[in-house]
Formats: structure tokens, sequence, C-alpha cells
């Protein structure tokens, strides 16, 4: 038995359909990761079910035993309550009937024992006797310090308060709307984990595709006001996806063919009158309505950096860097070099260093100690993820323009409109003042303005956060693209994977380079030692990158490979070639129509051969630029 349904549920706001007569069944255990575009939606689902969103059309039936609790997107407030009694107003209800009782407990005359004896019953029915119980068994649970002041919590630490506010009320139905904005790795981890402990069903929005991915049993994409179902993590969800669409358009392409003919027929003037028939012209006025009535896909963003002259071959360097503030070390004897061309992730918790870091590289701080160079012609285009170079209370084109009608982009000239249709703003809504805008929209907006100014070295600081993923992909794109240099802090860890050359990572107290992405840290990073502080790492593009330790001297060349690895080596591209060809077998027999109409253990077993070649072929490449840097 479901614990929602929805049945021929409609939403609208004007004339824009979110929602076209869906169907949704929610069952026990399940947990759904809804997808779509920005302003596809999402979120008005999520009301639709907690109420405050009522339908035009349809119906909504939730179980009435099934218990629904919400984590919102925003962080509690830093204020002077205790976590523990944060924490206890998820079951708010039930808090106040124990002070009532409490309160009235020792009274003696007859209404006061009637209204103990309704409290008594209604206690008893909420579990109200076991209040505190519940609420301590959820702060054990989630390593929180019920006494602590929510002003003394850093952010992560409120979202698991924010956490515990819904767990308390022993939900059948989380819902969540992008849990992990403005969390840390750390912190998106732990959350992870928590909702895969989680007996009950979840439904959730994110654009993190990496928890996605780990956390879904089903897909449910929201496109054009309609729900489609996609059994599997997000990883199979884009294989569908993909099948869907290209017979989305074949369909449409054919539709379009046989429209178009009966065009030319009708339009054949004495002739056709003579041999019209009114059938054929009644279907004729069917297929204009259908062509009229479709919904096209909504435009995907579409914009290019616009590029700067080239900075020099070293952009900057520093040696033995150390900074601290109120005697507390931040960065300590740190050493890199960044070159043209590098695109560096930097990884760590909230408050380790990041921002500092970046500071010292731009030269807008200096070291306590050490030594920081920089390169010429660097053109710096800096996005900050609050927003600050931004007036809320000016309109989307006076934020970018400036003043100006035509802004030049690469040596084209480009009316300010047309620019911004390239970030999904029509007209109207370029007018529109910034704080109506959604937080996706603020920040395709950061972004327009950012790309609009000439740069050789892009620094974003949480460039990700409320994206939808189709534009977090086309960012990676242009990111992968661009031909200066990039810093790039960030806690979206398929985005570091697919961007980045190189990190910086801030672990054990210290702060240490690693070649490649977030999963290549994981792979690289030390087992045991606790107590790990970097010494000097090159960051070129054009050689690997080493971790060293502080305490260790200058690493010494390895010796030449032996016979054995030799021939390993030599063996590699054969193996990584035929691996590749395998691979490609394995595409187009997943992409090929009524592949999925085969029954779900034969699908399930040939998404796994791919995933598991894919895996196959990033360890010969692994190998391989080992193998070669020794």
């Amino acid at each position: 038995m479901p614990l929602i349904r929805l049945d021929k549920a409609s939403v609208a706001f004007g004339s824009r359909p979110l929602l076209a007569d869906v169907g949704l069944n929610i069952e026990p255990g399940e947990r759904i990761g809804l997808v779509g575009l920005n302003g596809a939606g999402k979120s008005t689902l999520l009301k639709v079910i907690t109420g405050q969103v009522h339908l035009d059309n349809g119906e909504l039936w939730i179980d009435p035993a099934c218990r629904i609790a919400e984590l919102s997107q925003t962080l509690p407030v830093a204020d002077e309550r205790r976590v523990w009694d944060v924490v206890a107003s998820g079951i708010q209800e039930v808090v106040d009937m124990r002070a009532q009782y409490d309160e009235i407990s020792m009274a003696t005359d007859a209404k006061s024992l009637t209204i103990m004896d309704r409290l008594l019953h209604e206690l008893e029915a909420s579990d109200g006797w076991n209040l505190e119980q519940r609420v301590e068994r959820v702060l054990t649970r989630l390593k929180l310090d019920g006494e602590a002041l929510m002003s003394s919590l850093s952010g992560g630490w409120r979202r698991r308060a924010a956490l515990g506010t819904a767990l308390v009320q022993e939900p059948d139905l989380l819902l969540l709307d992008e849990p992990t904005n403005h969390l840390d790795i750390d912190t998106i981890e732990w959350l992870e984990k928590q909702l895969l402990d989680f007996r009950g069903g979840v439904l959730f929005i994110s654009h993190d595709r990496s928890l996605v991915d780990h956390l879904a049993t089903r897909i449910i994409e929201l496109d054009r006001g309609v729900l489609t179902s996609f059994v599997g993590n997000y990883t199979a969800y884009t294989v569908q996806k993909q099948v869907l669409m290209e017979q989305e358009e074949r369909n449409n392409a054919l539709f379009d063919k046989k429209l178009a003919q009966e065009e030319v027929w009708i339009r054949q003037g004495v002739k056709a009158r003579r041999t019209r028939n009114e059938g054929r012209v009644r279907a004729l006025e069917s297929l204009r309505s259908e062509r009229s009535d479709r919904l096209n896909r909504q435009g995907k963003a579409s914009f290019n950096l616009e590029a700067a002259q080239r900075s020099g071959k070293l952009v900057a360097e520093l040696e033995n860097v150390s900074v601290g503030f109120n005697g507390s070390p931040v960065i300590t004897d740190f050493s890199v070099s960044i070159q043209r061309g590098d695109r560096i992730g930097l990884i760590g918790p909230n408050g380790a260093g990041k921002s500092t870091l970046l500071k010292l590289i731009l030269g807008q701080l200096a070291p306590d100690s050490g030594t920081v160079s920089h390169g010429t012609k660097l053109e710096v285009a800096y996005f900050d993820q609050l927003r600050g170079q931004l007036d809320p209370e000016k309109s989307v084109i006076d934020n970018i323009s400036e003043g100006r009608e035509v802004i030049e982009i690469n040596g084209q000239r480009r009316h300010i409109i047309s620019y911004l249709q390239d970030f999904l703003f029509a007209p109207e809504r370029a007018r529109t003042p910034l704080k109506a805008l959604s937080g996706g929209e603020c920040n395709r907006v950061l972004l327009a303005r950012l790309f609009s100014q000439p740069a050789n070295l892009l620094v974003l600081d949480e460039p990700t956060n409320d994206l939808d993923v189709e534009t977090l992909e086309l960012l990676e794109e242009i990111l992968m693209d661009f031909k200066g240099t990039v810093l790039l802090v960030s806690h979206d860890r398929s985005f570091l994977d697919n961007v980045v050359t190189s990190s910086i990572v801030f672990e054990n107290g210290g702060v240490a380079c690693y070649v490649g992405g977030y999963q290549d840290w994981l792979r690289q990073r030390p087992a045991t030692s606790k107590e790990k502080s970097p010494a000097k790492a090159g960051l070129s593009q054009t050689g690997p990158v080493e971790k060293v330790e502080a305490t260790a001297v200058q690493q010494k060349k390895t010796p030449k490979l032996s016979y054995k690895l030799q021939r390993e080596l030599e063996q590699l591209p054969a193996q990584l070639e035929e691996a590749e060809t395998q691979l490609k077998a394995l595409h187009a027999e997943t992409a090929a129509p009524g592949f999925y109409e085969l029954n779900h253990a034969t699908v399930a077993e040939k998404l796994a051969l791919l995933k598991g070649q894919e895996h196959k072929i990033e360890g010969f490449m692994e190998r391989w630029v080992e193998l070669e840097s020794m």
C-alpha cells in the first residue's frame, strides 16, 4: 500500500503548467530522487505533498497513518536555543502537552482533572511519556550535544540539528529540498550515510549527482509538467533518459513531416477543394492543435567565457608560506607552484582555510612568513558564493550591463537582452529585480556577469549551489575548454572529478597536494598518518603532481623500471584499446531500441557490466600514469 498517491494532478502558475495531469505513487522504504531543470516545479511538488500548495485538478491521497517530516533547505537560525530544544521542536505538540500536564498535575479541581484525563490519553497515544528518551536517542545517533547553543555551531552542525528535528518525529516519509547546499564534503558524506540508514521513505531534490547516485533507488524526472519514473540510481537514469530523448526526437520528426505534408495538401487550391476529404481536413486541424500544445523542452543555458590575453606561464608560486589568526596557525610551511592551464580544486571542511589560501594566491593577504610570487598579465574573474557583487534591488539587466545596452564577448558585440537569453532569461525575466529570483537564477546571473569579463584566471567559490544538473554539465564543459587557469572551491564531488586536474586538500591539520580530483584523492591519501603537513608540490598540467610531506626531504628519482614493470607498461595500450572496444559495444547494446523493454534482471546485469567496464578502463589509465611517473 503506497504512502502517497497522486492521481491526475495538475498545478499551473498563470498559463505555465508545472504539473500536467500526473500520477505518482510513493511506496514505503523508497528513496526517490526528484530531478529536473530549475523552475520545472520540483519544489512545488514537495509543497503539494505538505499541503502548502493545493492542486488545481486531480487528487492527492496520503495514508492516514503516514507521518511526513521535512528537512528544509534553509539552515536553522544560529540563536541562543539549546540543541535539545531545537530537536524536540520536531514534536512540539508533544512537548506542549507534557508541559501542560506537568503544570496542572498537582491540581485537584474538577476542570483540571478533566483536562488531565484528556492529556493522559493523548500523551499515551503519541508516546509522550518517552519524550526525553526519543530526543536523547536522536542526539546520540547524530552525535549532537544537547546542551550546546545553536549560536556556537557551524553550518554543518546546524544541519545535523535540523535533521534531528525531522528524525525525532519518526517519519514514514522524509522530504528533502537541496539538503547539501553550503555543506562541506565531510558533512555531505555523513548526511548520505544517515539517509542510507533511515528505514522510512525519502523523496529528495538535489543537484549533487554523487548523492543522488548513491542514495536513490528510483529517479523521477519532472519535465514540462510530466513525471517520468526511472528504476535505479542516477547513472542508470542518464542512460535510460538518453534513449527516451532520441525516441522523442524521432517521433517529433515524423510528426512534423506528416504535418508539413498535410499543410501542402490543404494549400493546393481548386484541385484540393475538388478532392478534399472532410475527414482529412479535421485530422489536419487536430495535428495543428497537437503541435500547438506540444511543450518544447526548455532551452539549455548556452554561454561562453570572454577570453583575455594569455597570462605568463607562471601564475603564482608560494614558498614555505605560513599564516595564522589570533595565534592559531591556519596554513603552515606550504609551498606550491601554479602554472598556466592548471585547474585546481580546493577541498576541505568549512573553516579549514580554503578562502585564506585563495587570498594568499591572489595577493589579497600577506603571509606571516614565506614568499608569494605572481606571474604576469593576470586578469582575474571571481565567483563569490555569497553573491556580494550583485545588487538585489536592481534588475538582472542592470546587474550585468552597468548601463550598457551592448556588451562585447570575444570580439562580438551582443545586445544585453540577447546575451542574457543564453543564460535562460527571457526579456521580461531579465527586467525582474534580483530579489525576486530563485537561488539557481541568481547563480546564473552571477555567471553571466563573470563570463562577460575578460579573464585568464577564474576563481570560483562554490559555483554549483542551486544550479540544475544540465547547467552544471555545461559549466563543466566550458571550464574544461577554458585555456586559462581555474581555482575552484567546491563540495560537489562529481564536479571536482569532472573538472580539476589537481587538488589542494586541507586534511589532518595540514595542506597537501594531489593529482586528480576527489576520487583520486581518496585513493592516494595516507591511510594511517594523522598529522600530515605538505612541503612543496608543483601543480603544472604538463606533469603529475606529487604529494610531499613537510618532514620529507626532496624525493629522489625512482630507479629505472624493472623488466616486469616495463612489460606491464608496454602491454597497457593494447589492453586499454580492447577494454574501450568492449565498452563501445556495451554502450551500443544499452542504447538500442527496446533494450529497456527486456526483463529487469537482464537490464540490471548489462548496466552493471557497463559500469564495471568503465571502472576497468579507469584502472588501466591510473596504472599507466603511475608507471610512467616512475
